[in-house]
């Protein structure tokens, strides 16, 4: 078992750890859009679930904090990666109680086509019982336990994940070398960040592969992926981090509960006795405290920590910031996806190709202006304030790089007679199959174009002819289908240039503003600052962001798609107001992180100030008490 014994195996196994856990993570921002589709959540429904392993983590946190020196560490990860492993297994469960997905329009004679061509009054009657019988069918089946299973699959990802990070970094740092030590931790950060962006990459190739690819064959997929009805495979990346979290927790069973310090394994073997004792960590040493009197104490030392005004400052400027990326990275896709009609796994590949890696290169230089620099407290705090500053210059042009809402019949669009033709069709309030009309409006469906014939090659629809409800100068038009393309999607390349160079400047502020909470809270409150600091986020920021840009997001919804009589995922959104409130929190939650790290410089000027006064006063009273010294001791000296 002697690789057991080795820091550096630890410190591998670690790293592939944390990569399989960031990765499970990644993947659910990157997919939880399909998984609203496919189930019919609101935004605010998939964004409270993006957040729900945070409640799990939040409320063990404090005992983490406890128990850290007092237990098998690394069992306690192992044990913990196991938990959430299973966790992630249970995220995909739905997928595999669930009936295939069933999709409006499809060609499928066994259910009700319930957004196909323009039908008689009796025809339509017909398919409505087919399509009450299949919602009645649905009524009794696993749907109604999917968002259950998916917020307890969340949780027991988040119990699972407490203990992975802070019992890692803590038996890292007391068993290897106090020169490798930063070294190691230094690649566990890069795994940080690294991790959500292979799985945004990951689940960019997956949501190209059809949602039932496990169910049906290849030639029964008449959907294209450019399809506003498409569903991509969601479950098979959690199958994927799921099996890779599960391997990759199995080693930490082996190792031991303490180790030697590399020093041992480098001075002769006679030494080594005499050296064990001088490197076993002194936390082994400490008195023992009761969970009791943890749990007192605990309050006063948050208190105490609270009342450093430049650790509240920094940490509120953090929690601005964590809370603008907490949403962002939730929902970006979504956006990209909806204002420059892209497809979902393209939007996702943007945020894994560009954004994430911009914000690891904003932290990494920032890393490296602060050493080269040797930034002093105050320093660091001007440098955070001019980066948040300049970010917002750059975030603020995203507000007007977009495309207005496209005319959409019937709901932002009413043509001569439209509402009238679409009656006479008899169409359904639940159809959601869009088409471009040769006219260049949009139409839920065929039967709302009135289209009366349709255009097949290979099992799939090219082209729907004789709409009537088509303006085209008088004679009945076409539609195409699919949504009618954007007009401005040349915005695209542009947004996500100045998207990214937003995230990097912003980026410059983390390291930064990590070092100043260090430099400025007493080394003996220094790991409890820590914890109520990734606390503090967690509670202000991971579990409330991604709730509020999804009820954002639901507030500039103009069309909800119906199936079964109930409201399910919007069908259309007024794409002006969807980017000036999603952007406008960005911008809303990068200022209230430069107003924080503002005030924190304007304190620790005022401090600076002070203490400089004070110095000087000091000076001032040393200098004038020479020369009256000198006259006490001359006047002493004429006495005698």
């Amino acid at each position: 078992m002697g690789l057991f014994n080795n820091i550096k195996f630890f410190v591998l196994c670690h790293g592939m750890l944390q990569l399989a856990q960031l990765l499970v993570s990644g993947y659910l921002k990157g997919s939880i859009t399909t998984i609203e589709k496919r189930y019919g959540f609101s935004s605010q429904k998939s964004g409270l679930l993006a957040a729900f392993n945070e409640v799990g983590n939040t409320v063990l946190i404090v005992f983490v904090s406890f128990f850290g020196s007092r237990v098998h560490r690394p069992r306690c990860i192992g044990i913990g990666a196991l938990i959430a492993s299973v966790g992630v297994f249970l995220i995909a469960l739905p997928h595999f109680i669930s009936t295939k997905y069933d999709y409006t329009g499809s060609n499928d004679n066994t259910k009700a086509n319930r957004s196909g061509l323009c039908q008689s009054e009796s025809n339509f009657q017909r398919k409505m019982e087919v399509s009450n019988q299949i919602c009645n069918e649905e009524k009794t089946n696993a749907h109604l336990w999917v968002y259950p299973i998916l917020l307890l699959g969340q949780l027991l990802f988040g119990i699972g994940g407490v203990p992975i990070q802070p019992f890692g970094i803590s038996y890292i740092d007391d068993y290897a070398k106090k020169r490798n030590s930063p070294f190691y931790l230094g690649i566990l950060f890069a795994v940080t960040v690294i991790g959500p962006a292979f799985g945004y990459m990951m689940a960019s190739l997956l949501l190209s592969y059809y949602v039932d690819i496990d169910k049906m064959s290849f030639d029964k997929i008449y959907l294209k992926k450019d399809d506003p009805r498409w569903v991509g495979a969601w479950w098979l990346g959690f199958i994927v981090a799921g099996t890779l979290l599960f391997l990759t927790s199995l080693p930490y069973l082996f190792f031991p509960r303490k180790m030697f310090k590399e020093e041992i394994a480098e001075v002769p073997v006679e030494q080594s006795s005499e050296k064990m004792l001088e490197k076993t960590p002194k936390t082994d040493a400490e008195p023992e405290v009761s969970l009791n009197q943890f749990l007192k104490s605990f309050p006063k030392i948050v208190m105490r920590t609270l009342r450093n005004p430049i650790y509240l400052l920094v940490v509120l400027a953090q929690v601005n910031l964590a809370a603008m990326v907490a949403g962002l990275a939730t929902f970006m896709a979504k956006f990209i996806e909806r204002q420059f009609t892209q497809t979902a796994a393209f939007s996702t590949m943007m945020i894994g190709g560009l954004n994430i890696p911009s914000a690891m290169l904003g932290i990494m230089a920032g890393g490296v202006i602060m050493r080269r620099l040797s930034l002093s407290v105050r320093s660091s705090a001007a440098m955070c304030t001019l980066a948040v500053l300049i970010s917002i210059f750059f975030a603020i042009p995203l507000l007007f790089l977009g495309c207005p809402t496209q005319s959409i019949s019937g709901i932002n669009y009413a043509g001569n007679g439209t509402q009238q033709c679409t009656n006479s069709c008899h169409c359904s309030n639940e159809a959601f199959n869009p088409v471009c009309g040769s006219d260049g409006v949009e139409f839920q469906s065929p039967c709302h174009a009135g289209c009366i014939t349709e255009i097949y090659s290979k099992g799939k629809v090219l082209n729907y002819t004789n709409c009537d409800c088509v303006s085209s100068r008088g004679s009945p038009g076409f539609a195409l289908p699919g949504k009618c393309r954007s007009s401005c999607a040349n915005h695209l390349i542009p947004f996500m240039i100045l998207s990214s160079i937003t995230c990097f400047v912003a980026s410059l502020s983390h390291t930064t503003s990590f070092m100043m909470i260090l430099r400025t809270v007493t080394p003996e409150d220094k790991s409890f600052a820590l914890g109520i600091q990734f606390m503090l986020f967690r509670v202000l920021a991971f579990l409330p962001a991604p709730v509020l840009y999804g009820r954002a997001i639901d507030s500039t919804c103009i069309e909800w798609g119906k199936k079964c009589g109930k409201d399910t995922s919007c069908s259309y959104y007024n794409l002006d107001h969807f980017r000036h409130r999603f952007l406008g929190l960005q911008i809303f939650f990068i200022f209230g992180g430069f107003v924080c790290f503002l005030l924190s410089f304007l304190v620790l000027r005022k401090i600076n100030s002070t203490k400089q006064l004070n110095e000087q006063m000091k000076s001032q009273t040393k200098s004038e008490s020479i020369p009256e010294m000198k006259d006490a001791k001359q006047s002493f000296g004429n006495s005698d």
